[in-house]
């Protein structure tokens, strides 16, 4: 087979593993694909190198592409999400004087509690500026929703400012904000250097949020679909190769050189095995599927996690919820999947889309040729949505 060029752009980030590792193992070279992975300094950096053909395609934060369907970033062009990279992954942390000021309004909050450490914040009484890595991206979507529902007034008292990944960490030590919602390893780096102490896990506030996406423009996946096929089929070996847990070690080493993330061995792995330090003084907890891969059908893109996230855009940036829904969903490309990925025998879905939010604990569904076991995807406030009906 003809090995042919590819050019796929990524942030230095545990999540970017599915393209680190098709590059690195084989998988892209199995697929007659030599790819060329080129890190970006910040989200918008990345989003623009796709957007101008200077990159093929992207690893690429969730709501991106649906924001570039609902017209906000006054961008034009419209990206598609051929299949989910990684499901949860991100933290949130807080400054060592937000962590003195909510001691002194009562206990910390249990590191898996989502409940009780959106109270302590809300308690606080006062504005908070915390850090995302990007405005369009399921940090802030995941904090507009958890601190709404757990009674802070998010129009008059939360100051979302943008900080690229790589810089959280000096960020929240300079006191420029009093806390962050970023992907690992940044979180971790924060505790390392002593600068803050990790809150809460992201999927404590949503059990399956999809993460990152595999995105390309629609007009190359439409005249590139030859390609497209096999770059599909080269990630999603890799995430399949990541699901296994005797391979996170090996995982762990390749993301630490420097080309990728140039952090510590022991770092990354703290993310991919879900076993966190969450402050300087070596308090540790275990994340249950603090990052997944694979399993679950981790990487199908769900039509109604699309819409989930263009509904939630639509409520702060006042659209109407049912056609953002209806235009995030579309971004989701399950008929790409299902064309390019069936063949392989992967995990397809009876149906494309379902009730985010209603499965408490491991699920039978129904698949084309059998059947697969879905993971729980609470909310942390028990809400259900359903992608008929957006508007509730």
């Amino acid at each position: 087979m003809r090995t042919l060029p590819l050019s796929v752009g990524f942030m230095p980030l545990v999540d970017a593993a599915p393209l680190i590792i098709a590059r690195e193992l084989g998988f892209a070279e199995e697929e007659g694909l030599a790819l060329n992975l080129q890190s970006a300094p910040s989200w918008s950096t990345l989003r623009d190198r796709l957007i101008l053909g200077q990159i093929e395609a992207a690893h690429m934060l969730s709501p991106v592409p649906v924001a570039m369907a609902l017209g906000l970033g006054g961008l034009p062009t419209q990206l598609d999400a051929l299949s989910v990279l990684s499901i949860n992954g991100n933290v949130i942390g807080i400054s060592n004087a937000l962590a003195n000021e909510i001691a002194t309004h009562g206990t910390m909050p249990n590191f898996l509690d989502a409940q009780a450490a959106g109270k302590a914040l809300a308690a606080l009484n006062r504005p908070l500026r915390i850090g995302v890595p990007f405005p369009f991206s399921m940090h802030a979507e995941l904090l507009h929703y958890w601190l709404s529902a757990s009674g802070l007034n998010v129009a008059k008292s939360l100051d979302l400012r943008t900080i690229p990944p790589l810089l959280m960490a000096d960020a929240i030590a300079a006191g420029e904000v009093d806390a962050f919602c970023v992907g690992e390893p940044w979180g971790s780096i924060t505790v390392e250097q002593g600068g803050g102490s990790l809150l809460l896990p992201g999927a404590a506030i949503w059990q399956f949020a999809p993460e990152k996406v595999l995105a390309v423009r629609r007009d190359w996946a439409a005249s590139e679909d030859d390609l497209t096929g096999r770059l599909m089929r080269a990630v999603w070996k890799a995430g399949r190769w990541l699901g296994r847990q005797d391979k996170r070690a090996t995982a762990s080493e390749i993301l630490s050189w420097p080309e990728y993330l140039g952090v510590s061995t022991e770092i990354t792995e703290r993310a991919l095995t879900g076993n966190l330090l969450i402050n300087a003084r070596g308090k540790s907890r275990t994340v249950p599927r603090m990052m997944e891969f694979f399993d679950g059908a981790a990487t199908f893109p769900w039509k109604s996690q699309g819409a989930w996230i263009g509904a939630r855009m639509a409520a702060r940036f006042g659209l109407d919820r049912a056609q953002s829904a209806a235009k995030a969903a579309a971004v989701f490309r399950s008929d790409l999947y299902r064309r390019h990925l069936g063949p392989l025998g992967a995990d397809l879905p009876a149906a494309s889309e379902k009730l985010e939010g209603a499965l408490a604990s491991p699920t039978t569904a129904g698949t084309d040729s059998g059947t697969l076991i879905l993971g729980p995807d609470r909310f942390f406030d028990d809400q259900v949505f359903d992608p008929r009906r957006p508007e509730c």
